[in-house]
């Protein structure tokens, strides 16, 4: 395949061809609304979070022990993306494919169990229309987890085109937007996880 005549042919395999270059220029732009879009959920939970109404407050609700288990799997899901990623750099296809499949087992067990809570709190009578409070708790948890599961699908359909095709300038730009993304997701559930779990058992 041939490669741009002015990329630097030591430059990561994801920034040898301009088209590499541009989708990851243009993700991060698509990063900052993510951004935006988050920004929004987390003020307007910050702004309805005493609003329990006659509901149970999230100090009744929480459960440490599952939000931890919840935590370790999508921090330890970024630390084999980011593998994934070295592996890349090596150009170890194999390696790549190996530690992306181990980061989509641990997202997906992270899904699972995020599922399992939301469940047990409508079992309990806390749903959407508990309160003000409560709707926010599962618009915002629900569009994380909604993020989550879109990338366990996109990387489904990226291992498939790496199993065909290698590792190209491509398909490695290609994976390595989809780590970004990935460690985006990880990033948020820092914030979730301090400001909606941590704050919310000692409030």
């Amino acid at each position: 395949m041939a490669h741009d005549h002015n990329v630097n042919p030591n430059a990561p395999l994801e920034y040898q061809s301009e088209a590499g270059r541009l989708n990851i220029t243009g993700f991060w732009t698509f990063l900052g609304a993510e951004i935006a879009l988050f920004s929004t959920l987390f003020a307007s939970y910050f702004a309805l979070q005493s609003r329990v109404g006659d509901g149970p407050t999230s100090i009744e609700m929480f459960e440490a022990g599952l939000v931890m288990i919840m935590t370790m799997l999508l921090l330890t899901s970024s630390f084999t993306c980011g593998l994934a990623i070295h592996e890349m750099r090596a150009n170890n296809v194999k390696g790549v494919i190996g530690w992306m499949i181990i980061t989509l087992i641990l997202g997906a067990g992270f899904i699972g169990y995020e599922l399992y809570e939301f469940v047990h709190y409508v079992h309990e009578g806390v749903t959407l229309g508990t309160s003000a409070h409560w709707s926010m708790f599962f618009i915002l948890l629900g569009t994380h987890g909604l993020h989550v599961s879109i990338g366990i699908g996109w990387i489904i359909l990226l291992l498939i085109q790496l199993a065909r095709r290698g590792l190209t300038p491509k398909t490695a730009s290609k994976v390595f937007i989809s780590s970004l993304y990935w460690h985006f997701l990880d990033v948020v559930w820092i914030f979730i996880f301090t400001c909606v779990y941590l704050m919310g058992m000692v409030n």
